[in-house]
């Protein structure tokens, strides 16, 4: 046999075996920079609004109406996206050319979401504008690079694994802007010595980045490309619609995956950190110790998923990491409502986060792909594998899940008082900004700001974030246990009879 029938007979799917290699590395890499602008953007863009806009009721309503609305835009974006990713040929395949468009884009939008400097309703009608255009650039490298997965690779045990390693790239990614975003941002490490200097310098530097990392990707992954034969699909809701709807498997995905988000989604989206500064003290350092430690395990986790899921089903690795989760919420609960607000009961609070973070994690990893392992069933049971639409499914309940994170935040501020506190302090950061009092005094007359919270609002805002998440995760486990047939047994039962096909 030549050297070159060999490497042929290597080759699965039109990638050769040095390339698959290639693609385990350069594809997970990509996502580092993506993921820090969007924990950034996602996860902290409420949290900048409080802490350095003066917002009336009012104005705090309409920009949750603005999220919520761009989020549902955003989700209904999402297949159509995929759709018209379907249909791209190109030189450079059907997924690359959206990665490029999509992630200048989205850099462009956030570096002015963090530094155009607007009040009152001048800022609202900016930000909604801004939020939409978030909605829509991100979208298109989102969809793009995740769709790239299932083209990546037929094989289980090797999606698991690059499953596994990209998530924890964009964990990493994640991670790291969740410990620098409040370092930097809030407390006496602010850069510039107030939080809308630090925001936007912040925002400069991840908007760098995210391309930068994006270009491993784009320049060292080849993905089968032998839908470049096959004569594109019209881009319709109607193809959209059918995909999921003769899909049983994707419909109940579908609802599980947006249980998940929504519990997944509500302590990182600034319940977490409102709560952590109310009841521990204004300092950014705090909340990374928190987030951090919170997602760390969550890393050992995906290193060592691959290994897991060779020794347990997934069905039992959640069983399993529920009974931890279950053990963290209550840690948070017991440590917040029965001990004083002392660093002891910080750190009950921040492992407890952390072992809930770890069955949450877990059950992301599974939820994912259980979406993907659909495909195949789809091409099975419906003769097309609708890879791109299939993976638009993960972000529009993301995002779903997101805007309902939203409404629940938002709502929770309005009950329990919130603005009444943040609205004191971004005055204050305010005037340090503008120079009219020094960063001591901003810092001295936050914490006697911080210190007028209640025992009641703080214990609040801990029930809220903790009995929601466990919640919706429980529900989300029983409706897997009960509906999801595509174990590993029967994924490559499927995988072999479309072989024979």
């Amino acid at each position: 046999m030549s050297k070159n029938t060999e490497t042929a007979a290597k080759t699965s799917g039109g990638i050769t075996e040095k390339q698959a290699k290639r693609n385990m590395w350069c594809y997970p890499l990509g996502t580092f920079g993506r993921d820090m602008i969007y924990s950034l953007f996602t996860n902290f863009i409420l949290v900048y609004i409080l802490f350095t806009h003066h917002l009336t009721a009012a104005q705090l309503v309409a920009i949750t109406g603005i999220m919520i609305g761009a989020r549902l835009f955003d989700a209904l974006n999402d297949p159509l996206m995929g759709n018209i990713i379907e249909r791209t040929r190109s030189r450079w395949g059907k997924y690359k050319p959206w990665l490029v468009i999509g992630i200048l884009s989205t850099s462009v939008v956030v570096y002015l979401a963090f530094n155009v400097r607007l009040e009152g309703w001048a800022f609202i009608w900016f930000f909604g504008i801004i939020y939409f255009a978030y909605s829509i650039t991100y979208t298109m490298h989102d969809i793009s690079y995740w769709g790239m997965i299932p083209a990546l690779s037929q094989k289980g045990s090797t999606r698991d694994k690059l499953t596994a390693m990209t998530n924890l790239c964009a964990g990493i990614g994640g991670g790291l802007a969740g410990l620098f975003v409040p370092m930097l941002t809030t407390g006496s490490g602010a850069i510039g010595g107030n939080a809308q200097t630090a925001y936007g310098v912040v925002a400069l530097i991840f908007c760098i980045l995210a391309p930068l990392f994006l270009c491993i990707t784009i320049f060292g992954v080849r993905e089968d490309r032998s839908y470049m034969d096959i004569t594109p699909p019209p881009v319709s809701f109607k193809k959209i619609v059918s995909t999921i709807t003769n899909n049983d498997q994707l419909s109940w995905m579908c609802l599980i995956f947006l249980l998940h988000q929504i519990g997944a989604d509500l302590i990182v989206g600034g319940i977490g950190s409102t709560y952590i500064y109310f009841t521990y003290g204004y300092k950014g350092g705090l909340y990374s110790l928190f987030s951090t430690i919170g997602l760390s395990a969550s890393g050992i986790l995906l290193i060592a998923y691959p290994w897991l899921s060779s020794k347990w089903s997934r069905k039992g690795l959640m069983k399993g990491f529920g009974i931890v989760m279950i053990a963290g919420f209550a840690l948070m609960i017991g440590a917040g409502l029965f001990m004083p607000a002392e660093m002891p009961s910080f750190w009950i609070t921040t492992v407890g986060y952390m072992l809930a973070n770890l069955g949450m994690n877990c059950y992301y990893v599974i939820m994912m792909l259980s979406v993907f392992n659909t495909v195949e069933y789809n091409e099975y049971k419906n003769g097309t594998r609708d890879e791109a639409i299939i993976a638009s499914i993960r972000p529009f309940f993301t995002k779903m899940g997101g805007a309902l994170c939203v409404l629940l935040t938002s709502a929770s501020y309005l009950i329990f008082g919130v603005t009444d506190y943040t609205n004191q302090i971004s005055s204050l950061e305010q005037a340090a900004n503008m120079g009219t009092i020094t960063e001591a005094e901003k810092l001295a007359q936050i914490d006697q700001v911080i210190t007028s919270v209640s025992s009641g609002q703080s214990h609040g805002i801990l029930l809220v974030m903790c009995l929601i998440p466990l919640v919706m995760m429980l529900c989300a486990y029983l409706l897997y246990k009960k509906h999801y047939i595509l174990d590993e047994e029967e994924y490559d039962r499927i995988v072999e009879e479309l072989k024979a096909r």
